[in-house]
């Protein structure tokens, strides 16, 4: 047994009953949607064509919002409906980040995700999901896929039909006859402010953006003709499929926005400074970098490194919109998710952290190394788990860069430079320790540049990748990310350590360490918030 919806493009009047149904039938607050109908104009007046297509979760085979869900408050059933339990979500939003086709929703009362669940309550019962019942058309057709005497396992078998976004390889098993690439590709539409019923004031209609009528095809295919500098009748309809073409939205759900914010972005700025505080005293330890690490410098490594790891926890908590089952995290983990394993990363280390600051005022010997040891692997692994849990939000086409988590490792090995940089000014290291510092940092700088370099020269394989890279480099972030990012967090710190270098001036090393943590922290709010910019709908 497997549930599916095929909505049927051919009958779909744009009514808005499904809605409504869908509203009614979960008490699903306003502003927020399980099932909408989204609507594209698509053409030049006259010969214009608006497209309806109604907008859902796709109860996806392979749904990345069960892989990506901590605490498995979503899940498969067994006749393939994608269901949730609010009692067990979290609100971390991560669901939203991974679905592709932006199909969930903080639900404002709750504070949980919810989405289209097939109105599985009704299925229990052999009724069908309340928008099949309403729909006036019968434009939209439920049942299970499987079953040959089914009308939903004949239509699929007989009819031509397409899937929203088949690139992501979720498989989903939401189905249309006669699906319009123009509505059902977020990227072919710019998303607007000024929808349709938002805008009454203003009048709707198409008649405002042209300077003239053209009335008929024949004079369609004049115009064309004379822009072609063709009398040839082939150019006239090439060029009348460029005009149908031209299509803007005029009906869609409201924008979500930003999902993870600025906490976001200041937890993977705490988490990198909490390993990069272990691990360059580690490096010089332990991996024969002729730098001598004293005992206050291992204290203020182990201190930082705890506190900073504290703080991240505390970040991780304040984002959820559940804070109060946070520890459903630890206690009900869904073992997929980077989110479950990342915790347990963070939480293991800082109990190593815990044994290790012990081991400052008890002699532990071969324990005390094997405790370092196992406390570095667990810091690199706090480090770099985003960049896994960001793959997992399969939504997001620019955080499914291979170089994103040897970005934030190496932003962790400049976050502890940069911190044992400032430290210096009140705190001496050993023998080597200051040139070893600022060497650490402009090595981490130039492999950090070499990272950026590759990943916006690198050619993006997607539509929205691209997009992205490009609002952050030319776009809405170029500001940020040429001075704040580049300059200020790269540029300027490599030629003070390197002027450090030359003249052994730990105010300058300090300046350089100042302006490290605050382009690594611009750099992480611009890979987290400008993805999120890209429609999904």
């Amino acid at each position: 047994m497997k549930y599916g919806f095929i909505i049927d493009n051919r009958k779909c009047i744009g009514c808005h009953a499904c809605t409504v149904a869908c509203k009614s039938e979960h008490d699903v607050p306003l502003g927020v949607n399980r099932t909408w109908v989204k609507q594209v104009e698509k053409g030049e007046f006259p010969h214009t064509r608006r497209l309806f297509s109604v907008m859902r979760c796709n109860h996806c085979t392979d749904a990345p919002c069960v892989e990506i869900c901590p605490v498995e408050a979503l899940h498969y059933r067994e006749d393939g409906i994608v269901d949730f339990d609010n009692e067990r979500c979290i609100g971390c939003k991560a669901c939203m980040q991974a679905c592709p086709y932006d199909a969930l929703y903080i639900d404002p009362e709750t504070h949980t995700a919810a989405k289209c669940n097939y109105c599985a309550h009704r299925v229990d019962v052999g009724l069908e999901p309340a928008c099949v019942n309403v729909c006036p058309e019968h434009a939209i057709i439920s049942g299970d896929m499987e079953d040959p005497h089914s009308e939903i396992s004949q239509l699929l078998s007989r009819e031509q039909l397409t899937v929203r976004k088949p690139e992501k390889g979720t498989q989903p098993n939401v189905f249309y006859i006669e699906g319009d690439a123009t509505s059902l590709n977020p990227g072919a539409t710019e998303t607007s402010d000024n929808y349709m019923w938002n805008s009454q004031s203003k009048g709707v209609g198409h008649f405002a953006k042209y300077a003239e009528k053209i009335t008929g095809e024949a004079d369609v295919i004049a115009m064309a003709k004379q822009l072609a500098g063709d009398s040839g009748q082939s150019t006239g309809k090439r060029q009348i499929e460029v005009i149908m073409e031209n299509a803007k939205r005029v009906y869609d759900s409201p924008n979500k926005g930003v999902l993870w914010g600025w906490e976001v972005s200041a937890y993977i700025w705490t988490k990198a400074i909490a390993a990069g505080a272990f691990l360059l005293p580690f490096i010089a330890l332990f991996l024969g970098a002729f730098a001598e690490v004293t005992e206050s410098i291992q204290m203020i490594s182990l201190g930082a490194a705890m506190l900073f790891l504290v703080i991240t926890g505390i970040l991780l908590v304040v984002d959820l919109d559940q804070p109060k089952r946070f520890l459903y995290v630890l206690f009900r983990p869904q073992w997929k998710s980077w989110l479950s394993k990342g915790s347990f990363a963070i939480t293991g280390y800082g109990a190593f952290l815990a044994l290790a600051i012990v081991g400052l005022f008890v002699e532990l010997g071969i324990v005390g190394t094997i405790i370092y040891w196992i406390a570095a692997a667990l810091a690199i692994i706090t480090a770099v788990y985003t960049a896994f849990l960001f793959a997992q939000a399969r939504g997001r086409d620019f955080w499914q860069s291979p170089m994103l988590s040897v970005h934030m490792l190496v932003h962790s090995i400049m976050a502890g430079a940069a911190l044992f940089a400032l430290v210096n000014l009140a705190v001496a290291g050993g023998e080597n320790w200051e040139s070893f510092v600022g060497t650490v940092m402009m090595i981490a700088i130039s492999i950090n540049l070499i990272v950026l370099l590759l990943e916006f020269a690198t050619t993006h394989p997607t539509a929205d990748a691209k997009k992205t890279a490009k609002m952050i480099t030319k776009g809405k972030y170029k500001n940020a990310f040429w001075a704040g990012a580049i300059l200020l967090g790269n540029a300027i710190p490599f030629f003070l350590a390197l002027a450090h270098s030359l003249i052994l001036s730990p105010l300058l090393l300090a300046a350089a360490g100042a302006c490290v943590l605050i382009g690594i922290y611009i750099t992480e709010d611009i890979w987290v918030k400008a993805p999120q910019q890209i429609a999904l709908v």
